[in-house]
């Protein structure tokens, strides 16, 4: 109640004051870019994963443009420690995806560094997931996936350095004949998903699908 009196929440575009449970008004709420993908059918994201694996299916909630709402959205929860983002987007994203016919077996996210998991303080894809497989009732599996590596956000490395991704994740155990939903932020140049995708493909008998909150166009 004090900081709420003395420090309201602010819409991130306008800054005008909002309901604590917000992250934008209704005014700028309308001009967030959403993509209305169909999980199961053709659409942008799923030709770009194609062109990297082998993929079943593919939603993206938001469009990465630049200068975007979607940008200050996402990095309010991967810079400036608000998780509770997380949970709004996964809100957002069940109210858009139906999953139809095609209902993972299993959801995975990207993990981060152990490192990188202490400076930060939290995984922001874990609030967000957590919400989407309660609300569809498909197991989730933070820690399938291990990260090798420590690095710096891919927002200030170079493409050169974002394709040396050699060995940057390995699997925790083996895991056969499963439809896996691999869950990231932003889809960029797809070479993390890539290199997890290929990961999880070693056994042919599994199939990936990817959800991410925004894919940059």
């Amino acid at each position: 109640m004090f900081l709420d009196l003395f420090f309201p929440n602010r819409c991130l575009h306008c800054n005008r004051i909002i309901d604590a449970k917000l992250i934008v008004c209704g005014v700028c709420f309308e001009q967030i870019h959403f993509t209305h993908f169909d999980f199961s059918g053709e659409n942008d994201l799923k030709k770009k994963c194609k062109l990297l694996f082998p993929v079943e299916n593919a939603y993206a909630l938001m469009k990465f443009e630049k200068e975007n709402l979607s940008r200050k959205i996402i990095h309010e929860l991967k810079y400036r420690s608000r998780e509770i983002v997380g949970k709004i987007l996964s809100e957002w994203t069940i109210e858009r995806l139906n999953f139809g016919t095609d209902k993972p077996d299993l959801i995975v996210t990207v993990p981060l560094h152990p490192k990188k998991h202490k400076e930060r303080g939290y995984n922001q894809l874990h609030l967000f997931a957590n919400e989407i497989a309660n609300y569809y009732r498909i197991p989730i599996d933070h820690d399938l996936v291990a990260r090798n590596r420590y690095s710096k956000a891919q927002a200030l490395r170079d493409k050169v350095q974002r394709l040396g991704k050699e060995n940057t994740f390995s699997l925790t155990k083996d895991i056969s004949g499963k439809h896996i939903l691999l869950i990231d932020d932003v889809f960029t140049t797809g070479n993390t998903l890539a290199t997890i995708a290929w990961e999880l493909l070693f056994d042919e008998s599994n199939k990936i699908s990817i959800l991410v909150m925004a894919v940059d166009e």
